[in-house]
């Protein structure tokens, strides 16, 4: 997968909090077991933020399997969890585009990701989905971008931007050429074809005009990429120069488009 920095993952954790369907969770939730510990896959773990989310929602103990490719955020992930409650923590370094069958499917009840589905391939996500529903578990993909993005005020630029962003989320992100926005749609089809019934719900960002550390990081990233993939450096210049100027006033808002997705076995 492609490295994420914690202090990224930090800055953006409060928004992703705030953006989760909540609906689609608890759809999730009344799937799992209630009357023991609860054991759950978490893929492309990062520094935890499915555990944060998630563990106040599960009644009763929890056993995590949080699995990344970055041991860096893995030891982030257990020590800011070691002391949540009812919960217990266990780490694997893997590298999902090659170890997928080596996980643990026949010991746990359920399977989640967050920020992840978008970053993977078709190949990838098809062979996620069979392993997935050859073991009869709920699945909860929280947090699937899903290529909406925008600005307030709005500037002539902003649609090239997006459409630059989302070109670049399709490009290699660890696994091959990334489905990127498309992701959360092909998993939702894939998960109905297996039988399984499906649900999602938006889960957007909204960054208001108080969240200016996050907003410039963000737009930093949106530079970044639209750069990478060819627009004018002289226009993006002047485009981020206005709104950094718009951060500073604190006139600017963010939305930027997200999807949660609940799959669940016919027996749930």
């Amino acid at each position: 997968m492609s490295g994420f920095s914690p202090d990224w993952l930090a800055l953006r954790e409060p928004f992703d909090l705030k953006a989760r369907n909540q609906k689609i969770e608890d759809a999730f939730c009344a799937a799992l077991p209630t009357d023991r510990t609860v054991h759950i896959l978490d893929l492309g773990s990062g520094a935890g933020s499915t555990v944060a989310a998630m563990s106040e929602k599960l009644s009763g103990s929890q056993n995590w399997t949080l699995v990344d490719n970055d041991p860096r955020l893995l030891d982030v992930a257990a020590e800011r969890l070691s002391e949540t409650p009812g919960v217990n923590i266990q780490v694997e370094i893997a590298d999902l585009s090659r170890d997928l069958d080596d996980l643990p499917w026949g010991t746990v009840d359920a399977v989640t990701t967050s920020a992840f589905l978008d970053l993977v391939t078709e190949e990838f996500l098809g062979t996620l989905v069979e392993t997935v529903t050859a073991s009869s578990k709920p699945f909860l993909a929280s947090l699937s971008y899903d290529g909406r993005a925008s600005c307030d005020p709005v500037d002539p630029l902003d649609d090239a931007i997006r459409q630059a962003m989302n070109t670049h989320q399709r490009t290699d992100k660890g696994f091959g050429a990334a489905l990127g926005p498309f992701a959360w749609n092909a998993a939702a089809n894939l998960f109905r074809q297996a039988g399984y019934k499906v649900t999602t719900g938006a889960s957007d960002w909204i960054a208001d005009r108080d969240s200016a550390a996050f907003q410039m990081a963000l737009l930093a990233g949106w530079i970044e990429a639209a750069s990478e993939v060819g627009m004018d450096p002289e226009q993006l210049a002047r485009w981020q120069t206005r709104r950094l100027g718009e951060i500073e006033d604190g006139h600017l808002s963010v939305i930027v488009g997200h999807q949660d997705l609940v799959a669940l076995p016919p027996r749930a």
